[in-house]
């Protein structure tokens, strides 16, 4: 076939391809211009989930009449003054609206600060109209009409109505966190009003939290750290404070809301050992940089960077959310105590195993339910005495009846009627007043109770202490008789080469064997048997594409944690009262007892104002 040239209609199409994916795609570009503009408020309409109408009004610095016509023509813009290497504005390709344009009908009204009037143009599948004078106060107002209706066939690939406004609302929450000095407003006949009101920067976590939700202020801990010239700030989630899905991770590089698959797994490195498998993080974190040391120009959606020194970003993310964790001392995430108080009351136990099942109509009418005879030994205010006998005892199924001289002995040993002096109650976990079905400490506090579970937190303390015991040191080494080869591609030989040395305080001996392999000399003496094959490709594609080493740091804590779950105090076991009590300060003093190896919460904390709720004594 000859070869030939496009229509400009027809490359505005494909190109439109890349930059309007969706609705959700057209609502971001158009309120990342509002805020190159220097918008504080921006209101954002809807009909259809944006497929019939997205209607954007902004109160920003409009553009002249004379340069609307430019506006909507490909690759032009005002945002590259400094070039590639200095991007600070969100938008820079000058794609937008030509690309909206050629697939929708759009009406660009705008009054520049200081003009006499306003103008107006439209666009319909690439053919310009204007501009022409309009009525409007200051700002600029978008339309997008009938999006998709050049090019039918993407209408096919569109979700329903309700899926995709549900995308608008998140791009707009996602762009919301990022500008909190900007007031949003989102509605539309298919959809509720959501506000978000414009707040202080210092402010910002009531803005977050207005997004994420109403619990994560009381459930996070800020960030704020630097390393070279990059600054990471924010807020991160307490590991038992956490979801099944991804979707309430939020970063930002420069005041860009980004999506980059370097900056998640760096997020999930971080919460790697307090966290389950099948939980995810929530956190929003900003990073700040040099424009030059980050590349936005990699897609034309502009969710994917490309930073200069990833290993640098990763470290700092992982590094700094665990110090913040450990400087945070001891916390455990409001959810659990809220959901703990959810099941005492009474609307929580409608669906307990003690209601009562439907026994269907008798001949006469309706029959009442069989009632079970009444059993002394079951009731639960049976007498402390000795009073009921063994026979009936022993119907009920009880074990053992409270002697009158042996009440005092067994009080003692589950840890109940311990003295407990103001210095021990002033602890952050408190005095261990009793142990439950000996597995669960009951602690009493300055203002309420702690309820801890023995075996999650002294697995987490066995875990910490292995691992700085580990890590403290260069590990010992297991040196192999035979060197094992492994054979590489050469820039991944390289790569390993180059962190032989850190490898060796891992108690892993790597060195470079020929162009393209290397030779495995020792390994890590706690792994016991080792796959080499596998650990070194595994090495080596984790270095290709983080630029960093955790894999062999990762299995050798994944080691250390199965040691402290099997060598911890295990349930069922019953503790003296020191022991409860030794206990509860090691966890005070320990990073990351919160939670397990596991991810579980090792403590639940009730205050003393929430129990007398419950009793309606507030």
């Amino acid at each position: 076939m000859p070869i030939r040239q496009l229509s400009d209609a027809l490359i505005d199409q494909i190109a439109a391809g890349e930059v309007v994916e969706r609705p959700a795609s057209v609502v971001k570009e158009l309120v990342e211009n509002a805020l190159d503009a220097g918008a504080r408020r921006i209101e954002i309409a809807t009909a259809g989930g944006g497929k019939n109408l997205i209607r954007v009004t902004d109160d920003g610095g409009g553009i002249p009449a004379g340069e609307l016509p430019l506006a909507v023509r490909r690759h032009c813009t005002s945002k590259l003054a400094g070039g590639l290497e200095a991007i600070d504005t969100l938008g820079f390709r000058g794609e937008a609206l030509p690309a909206i344009g050629s697939v929708a009908r759009l009406s660009l009204k705008s009054r520049a600060a200081g003009a006499a009037e306003a103008h107006e143009i439209s666009v319909d599948g690439g053919r310009l109209d204007g501009p022409r004078p309009t009525a409007l106060s200051k700002g600029t107002v978008i339309e997008v009409r009938d999006l998709f209706h050049a090019v039918p066939a993407r209408l096919k690939f569109l979700k329903s109505d309700r899926a995709e406004g549900a995308a608008i609302t998140e791009i707009v929450r996602r762009i919301a966190i990022a500008f909190p000095g900007v007031r949003f407003e989102l509605a539309g006949p298919d959809r509720g009003r959501t506000i978000f009101e414009a707040v202080s920067h210092a402010d910002r976590l009531h803005r977050i939290s207005a997004v994420v939700g109403a619990e994560f202020g009381d459930n996070a801990i800020a960030i704020d750290a630097v390393r070279e010239e990059v600054r990471l700030e924010g807020f991160a989630g307490l590991p038992t404070f956490n979801r099944g899905n991804g979707l309430a991770q939020f970063f930002y590089v420069n005041g860009r809301p980004v999506r980059d698959k370097m900056l998640l797994s760096a997020l999930r490195g971080a919460y790697a050992d307090v966290l389950a498998k099948d939980r995810h993080p929530i956190a929003v974190l900003f990073l700040t940089l040099d424009p030059a040391l980050v590349d936005v120009n990699v897609h034309p959606a502009k969710a994917d960077v490309r930073f200069r020194d990833p290993g640098l970003v990763r470290g700092l993310i992982v590094g700094s959310i665990r110090q913040a964790f450990t400087e945070a001392g001891l916390r455990s995430s409001t959810a659990n105590a809220s959901g703990l108080m959810a099941r005492f009351r009474p609307d929580g136990a409608a669906a307990a195993p003690s209601a009562r099942r439907f026994e269907g109509f008798a001949p006469g009418g309706f029959a009442a339910p069989r009632q079970a005879a009444y059993d002394v030994g079951a009731s639960p205010f049976r007498p402390l005495d000795g009073a009921c006998d063994a026979a009936t005892l022993e119907r009920s199924g009880t074990e053992a009846a409270f002697e009158p001289d042996a009440g005092e002995e067994q009080l003692q040993r589950s840890g109940v009627g311990n003295d407990v002096t103001g210095e021990a109650r002033e602890h952050p976990l408190g005095a261990a007043k009793a142990q439950l079905h000996s597995n669960f400490i009951v602690a009493e506090t300055e203002d309420g109770i702690v309820i801890v579970d023995q075996h999650a937190a002294h697995e987490r303390l066995v875990y910490e202490a292995l691992k700085t015991a580990l890590h403290g040191r260069p590990l010992p080494a297991q040196l192999l008789l035979i060197p094992e080869i492994v054979d590489l591609p050469e820039d991944d030989a390289d790569r390993l080469a180059d962190n032989a040395a850190t490898f060796a305080q891992l108690g892993l001996g790597i060195e470079r064997f020929g162009p393209g392999a290397v030779a495995v000399r020792e390994t890590p003496a706690i792994l016991g048997r080792v796959d080499c094959q596998r650990l070194v490709r595994d090495l080596a594609d984790e270095l290709a594409e983080f630029g960093t080493s955790e894999t062999v740091r990762g299995r050798i804590d994944h080691v250390a944690a199965t040691i402290a779950c099997h060598g911890s105090v295990r349930s069922g076991r019953n503790l003296k009262p020191d022991e409860m009590n030794a206990l509860l300060r090691d966890m005070e003093t320990t990073p990351g007892s919160g939670q397990c190896n596991h991810g579980r919460p090792t403590f639940i904390e009730l205050k003393l104002a929430d129990i007398e709720k419950m009793f309606g004594r507030r």
